[in-house]
């Protein structure tokens, strides 16, 4: 008995890893865009410039969708089957981006603890996007103002619709972006690099 329910196991598992890989192949690491997502809004109490990033389209299925699971289940196979460190790398920002778009729209959608939580996994994401050494200038460029943007957003757009219990938190999630962007500005400054201009003068 035991023996056939670990069989039917390892065939559930082999045809949902063939099924993500064929999905895989028609996926790209490049980033989509969508105006109505990406569009520029600057607050008029904001004291800082516009960060000029644009965060990768997150796509329809948000975590509130019953299919989120199946994208999530693609994600970590594309992830696992994904050798390269730098390439990894990648894929923690692209999947960092995706999930704040997504906090974002379901804050807007009232629905401020699936935001939060979904908010946290973009954190940790932007986190592992941090490679542990490499000279790749554009990559750390990329990422530092991609920490830049993360901030803009938590702070700009979804902390003042925050319900105020959970407003601590999401400021408690701002510290991922500053402290991401504080570290890989270091990492660019002792390669002998340029990290962008900081527009919240973070010390």
């Amino acid at each position: 008995m035991k023996g056939k329910i670990a069989g039917a196991t390892a065939t559930i598992i082999i045809a949902l890893v063939i099924l993500s890989v064929s999905i895989l192949k028609s996926a790209s690491i490049k980033y989509a865009y969508s105006p109505m997502v990406l569009s520029e809004k600057v607050d008029s109490q904001s004291v800082h410039k516009p960060i000029d990033y644009l965060l990768a389209y997150p796509g329809k299925i948000h975590p509130d969708n019953p299919l989120w699971y199946l994208k999530v289940v693609r994600d970590k196979t594309w992830y696992l089957f994904t050798f390269n460190s730098s390439k990894k790398s990648e894929l923690n920002l692209l999947f960092a981006d995706k999930r704040l778009n997504s906090a974002r729209e379901l804050f807007n959608r009232n629905k401020p603890d699936l935001g939060f939580s979904t908010l946290t996994k973009s954190s940790k994401y932007l986190e592992k996007a941090i490679p542990k050494d490499t000279d790749d200038a554009v990559y750390l460029n990329k990422l530092a103002t991609a920490a830049l943007k993360h901030r803009e957003v938590v702070e700009d757009e979804i902390l003042p619709i925050a319900p105020e219990d959970l407003r601590p938190n999401v400021i408690i999630i701002s510290n991922y972006s500053k402290e991401t962007y504080k570290k890989v500005r270091d990492l660019m400054l002792s390669k002998g690099l340029v990290p962008p201009e900081d527009a919240f003068d973070v010390k």
